[in-house]
């Protein structure tokens, strides 16, 4: 960086902490009649007007409109905020000035990460995620180098200001869409799906020749269906180990609001080995003839509810965080 280029960030963050702390004046009763949100609605109609660019004391900043959810009202609430880009993503600070309270758009982001950001000549969803410990820590050095006045703000306050990059779904226009985790996790059930599928009409067969003659169960049948059902349920095992031991601790730490949806993922996976063990076990006891086929097809029918019930729920509540954040793994 420049020593010129470093001189006018730092005359520009001493004159927007200068313009801050009128602000603050104002409110605090030197400025009766002040009424900050209607001073934020007019900034943003400006901001819309001119394509980002900014007259007056927000002249020549690079600044957002980030829509998000109210976490109380459930209303759509616009804040306009600083604005960051580092490695392709949006950033945006929680710094509200250095006050001693995190900003309600933080608040709102906890609830509900899926926000709208506005740079004045593009405009697109994105899931907000909270970066924390040494990942914050490295990413607000890198703010604080690109905009020092927010090291300012910190300095004010004992809280922690949080950092936010803002996670872009779905590809960015004229761009081929990537591959994600989450694409590849639908992927995964699909194929679980299909193979339970086939393990049901197994069974299905299984019920079919004992109703009518059990010798024309055909004899191989049982340990073809002890196989199938080892390939089956080692592979949901590694799936839903996998999905333990990585995948949701990376979503929590970074999506606060998915907290609730995967400790019930987590619930649910150990329903879901419950069932495959009463599987495995009657499986691996069944005999052709002999054992009594109707109670293996119920319990793989209960299973199969119980899967597609959990592949549906985390595919409503993660599959979008994954794709945003997480590139597919390779294949091969």
């Amino acid at each position: 960086m420049s020593e010129e280029r470093a001189a006018t960030r730092q005359e520009q963050a001493e004159r927007r902490d200068e313009q801050a702390a009128e602000v603050r004046r104002e409110r605090t009763g030197n400025g009766a009649g002040f009424d900050v949100h209607d001073f934020q609605r007019r900034v943003i109609a400006e901001f819309r007007a001119n394509e980002g660019k900014l007259s007056g004391m927000f002249e020549g900043w690079t600044l957002t409109v980030l829509t998000t959810v109210g976490a109380r009202t459930g209303l759509r609430r616009e804040s306009i905020l600083g604005y960051l880009e580092f490695d392709g993503k949006g950033v945006v600070v929680a710094s509200a000035n250095g006050a001693a309270k995190h900003p309600g758009w933080y608040h709102n982001i906890l609830r509900n990460p899926i926000v709208t950001v506005e740079t004045g000549t593009d405009t697109y969803q994105a899931i907000a995620a909270v970066p924390q410990g040494r990942e914050r820590d490295a990413l607000f050095g890198r703010v604080i180098e690109e905009a020092p006045g927010y090291a300012d703000h910190q300095a004010r306050t004992v809280r922690e200001i949080p950092v936010v990059v803002l996670h872009r779904i779905g590809p960015v226009p004229g761009a081929e869409r990537v591959k994600g985790m989450g694409d590849w996790i639908a992927e995964v059930h699909d194929w679980l799906r299909g193979e339970l599928k086939s393990l049901r009409e197994q069974a299905d067969r299984l019920v079919e020749g004992s109703a009518e003659k059990i010798e024309r169960t055909a004899p191989d049948l049982g340990r073809q269906m002890r196989a199938h059902c080892l390939d089956f349920c080692g592979a949901l095992t590694k799936h839903h180990g996998g999905e333990d031991m990585a995948v949701f601790p990376a979503l929590a730490k970074q999506f606060p609001a998915l907290a609730p949806a995967l400790a019930q993922l987590g619930a649910e996976h150990q329903a879901v080995a419950r069932a495959q063990q009463a599987i495995r076990e009657l499986v691996d006891g069944f005999v052709p003839g002999e054992s009594d086929p109707t109670r293996l097809r119920e319990e793989l029918e209960r299973l199969a509810d119980l899967l597609e019930r959990h592949f549906t729920y985390e595919e409503e509540t993660i599959v979008t965080a994954l794709n945003a954040t997480v590139p597919a793994p390779p294949v091969g």
